[in-house]
C-alpha cells in the first residue's frame, strides 16, 4: 500500500484499538495470515478497516472506491470492486455493470492461485470490541441501505432457546457441501459470557440449560467482505440476495477474511478431501453457470452458501426455499426462507413464535387428518366424548388447534414451496374443520369456555407468573387465543442480529440469549468428535487457515 497515502484508514485508528468486532486476537491473526500470502498485508487490513466503516456509514461508497483505486489497480493489475465510482471514466454502468459480468457468465479473469501459509490459534467471541471506539459522524445512513421489498431475500430466523446442539445441521451441510473437515460453513456452539453460564456437559437437566450461538454466513444486504474483493469474486447474487464466491474468479487475496465482521471465510489450503469427479455439477454451478456452491478448490475461499442449487430448482421445486441445515434440524429451529414474504417460515416464526412453535409440535401431536373422520364414527358431538374416543385428542391441543384457527392470518403472498408451517398449520386447520364438521360447536360460547378460550378466563395475572406480574389484557377472542398459544410455549424473550450496529444488515434472525461482549466457548453437550466432526481446523492439518474466529481457531 502507498505509504504517502494520507487519507487511507483516516479517523478510523486513531488509538491503537482493534478496529475488528472479535477482537484484537482474531485481528492480529488476520495480518499475520496476510503475511504469509504475496499480496499487501496492510493494503488488505485497512481495506477490511474501511470497509465497516462504509457499512457504519462512517465513509461513503465513492471515498472508499477512491480511496483504494490507485494500490488496488498496482497490486491487483485491476479494481472490479462493485463499488461505482464518479471519478473512474472507464465505469460504464458503475454497479450493474460490473454484477452483469457475473450474471451473463463471463470467463474468469485470473487463474486461480495456490497457496499455503501457518496456522493461527484460537480467538475468543469478543463481539463487544467495535464498541470500544467512538463512532464519528454518519457521512450516510446505513439504513438506507434496503434490498427490493418485492424481491426474493433468502435468510433465516434461527431459535436459540430451542436449539439442543446436537450438531445435525452441521453434519447435514458437510454431508451436502463436501467441505473438508473443520471448515465449519455452519457452527454451533455452546456459550458463556459472564452474566449467562452454561452448564457442564456430563451434568445437565435440559439442553435448555445450555446457551448456544448457531452461526452460518449472515448474507449481510450490505457486505463489507464483497467491498474489498478486487475481482468481484465475491458478489451478491441479484437473485435472492445470495452472498457468494464465484471460484472460477477468486484469486485467494483473502481480503474477504479481514473484512467480515463475523468470521465465516475458510480458505481451502491444500487439494480438497473430495475429488472434482465426486462432485455433481448441479450442486456446483448455480442458474448462472457460475461455480460457486459445494467445496471450493484449492487457492480458493469459500463459506455457507444458503444452497443456491437448491434456490435455482437444481434439485426439483419442492426443495426450492429449504437448506440442508434446515432439514436436518430435529427440533426446527432453523427457519429459513423468502426475508421478504410474509407468509415464509421465517418471517411467520420471527412474527409470532410462540404460534409458530405451537404450529411444529401440535401438528405432530394430532392425529393425522385421513384418519380422524373413521376414529370419531359413532362418538358423541360433545367435547367430553370427543377426548374420551379418540386417541390424541385432548381438551389442550383441542384448544390450541381452536387458538390457531382463531389467529389464521390470511396472506397476499404463496410462501416458497419448501416452507413447512403453512402445512402444518392447514393439518391443524383440517383436523378443526373434520371436528366441526362431526358436530363439535367449537365457536359457541359453551364450548369455548370448556377450552378456557372466553375473555374473563384470561384476566388477571398469567398462571404461575407471581403476584406481582402485570395482569393480561385481552380484548377480544384474538387476543384469548394468543395468550393461550404463548401459555402453551412462551414467546421469545429477545431478537437480534448480530453486531446489528456494524450497518451490515444481515439476513439472520436469533431469537435467544445474544452472546455479550465477553462470551466465550464452552463445551456443549454434543461434542463435535462426537458425530464425526473437527470444531478446529488446525487440528487436521499443522498448517491451516483462520476459521470461525470466534467460534473455532480454523
Amino acid at each position: 500500500m502507498s505509504s504517502d497515502d494520507p487519507t487511507a484508514g483516516e479517523g478510523s485508528d486513531a488509538t491503537d484499538e482493534p478496529f475488528h468486532p472479535l477482537g484484537e486476537s482474531w485481528q492480529d491473526e488476520l495480518e499475520d495470515l496476510l503475511d504469509e500470502t504475496e499480496y499487501d498485508t496492510e493494503l488488505g487490513m485497512e481495506m477490511g478497516k474501511d470497509a465497516m466503516r462504509v457499512t457504519k456509514g462512517e465513509l461513503s461508497e465513492e471515498e472508499f472506491h477512491e480511496r483504494y483505486h490507485d494500490d488496488v489497480m498496482e497490486e491487483f493489475g485491476e479494481d472490479e470492486r462493485p463499488i461505482a465510482s464518479p471519478d473512474d471514466e472507464d465505469d460504464e454502468g458503475g454497479v450493474g455493470a460490473m454484477l452483469s459480468k457475473l450474471a451473463t457468465g463471463e470467463e474468469s479473469r485470473r487463474e486461480m492461485l495456490k497457496k499455503a501459509g501457518a496456522g493461527v490459534g484460537f480467538a475468543s467471541l469478543g463481539w463487544g470490541a467495535v464498541d470500544q471506539q467512538e463512532p464519528e459522524e454518519a457521512v450516510e445512513d446505513p439504513s438506507e441501505v434496503h434490498p427490493d421489498e418485492d424481491a426474493t431475500q433468502w435468510g433465516m430466523t434461527i431459535d436459540l432457546e430451542y436449539c439442543d446442539g446436537c450438531l445435525s445441521c452441521v453434519t447435514a451441510c458437510n454431508a451436502e457441501h463436501n467441505w473438508d473437515l473443520g471448515a465449519n460453513w455452519m457452527y454451533v456452539l455452546a456459550f458463556e459470557d459472564g452474566d449467562v453460564e452454561s452448564p457442564d456437559p456430563d451434568n445437565f437437566e435440559s439442553h435448555r440449560d445450555f446457551n448456544f450461538l448457531v452461526r452460518p454466513c449472515q448474507h449481510c444486504t450490505d457486505a463489507p467482505c464483497e467491498k474489498v474483493c478486487p475481482t468481484t469474486a465475491r458478489h451478491t447474487r441479484d437473485e435472492g440476495g445470495l452472498v457468494l464466491t464465484d471460484y472460477d474468479v477468486c484469486i485467494g487475496c483473502r481480503y474477504c477474511q479481514v473484512a467480515c465482521p463475523y468470521g465465516v471465510n475458510y480458505f481451502q489450503w491444500e487439494e480438497p478431501n473430495v475429488d472434482e469427479e465426486e462432485l455433481g455439477p448441479d450442486m456446483v454451478y448455480d442458474q448462472r453457470d457460475r461455480r460457486v456452491s459445494s467445496r471450493a478448490p484449492r487457492g480458493v475461499m469459500s463459506k455457507c452458501v444458503f444452497d443456491p442449487p437448491r434456490q435455482d430448482g437444481n434439485f426439483g421445486e419442492e426443495l426450492v426455499g429449504t437448506t440442508a441445515c434446515e432439514a436436518a434440524c430435529p427440533p426446527n429451529v432453523i427457519q429459513f426462507g423468502d426475508k421478504n414474504n410474509p407468509n415464509s417460515d421465517p418471517s411467520r416464526y420471527q412474527e409470532n413464535p410462540a404460534r409458530a412453535r405451537t404450529l411444529i409440535r401440535l401438528s405432530t401431536m394430532l392425529p393425522s387428518p385421513n384418519d380422524l373422520p373413521s376414529m370419531l364414527e359413532g362418538v358423541g358431538t360433545d367435547l367430553a366424548s370427543i377426548t374420551d374416543a379418540v386417541d390424541g385428542l385432548d381438551e389442550q391441543s383441542i384448544a390450541l388447534a381452536a387458538a390457531v384457527q382463531i389467529t389464521n392470518v390470511e396472506y397476499d403472498q404463496e410462501a416458497p414451496p419448501g416452507d413447512t408451517l403453512v402445512n402444518q398449520e392447514a393439518t391443524i386447520l383440517e383436523v378443526v374443520s373434520i371436528l366441526e364438521d362431526h358436530g363439535l360447536a367449537l365457536q359457541s360460547e359453551e364450548v369455548l369456555s370448556e377450552l378456557g378460550l372466553t375473555v374473563d378466563q384470561f384476566q388477571g395475572p398469567p398462571a404461575g407468573s407471581g403476584e406481582d406480574s402485570p395482569d393480561i389484557v385481552v380484548n377480544d377472542r384474538e387476543d384469548v387465543a394468543q395468550q393461550r398459544l404463548e401459555a402453551f410455549i412462551p414467546p421469545s424473550g429477545n431478537e437480534f442480529e448480530l453486531l446489528e450496529d456494524i450497518g451490515t444488515n444481515p439476513n439472520v434472525t436469533y431469537l435467544g440469549q445474544e452472546p455479550g461482549p465477553n462470551a466465550h466457548q464452552v463445551p456443549g453437550p454434543t461434542s463435535y468428535e462426537d458425530v464425526g466432526m473437527v470444531s478446529k481446523r488446525q487440528n487436521v492439518l499443522e498448517d491451516e487457515t483462520v476459521g470461525l474466529g470466534v467460534i473455532d481457531s480454523s
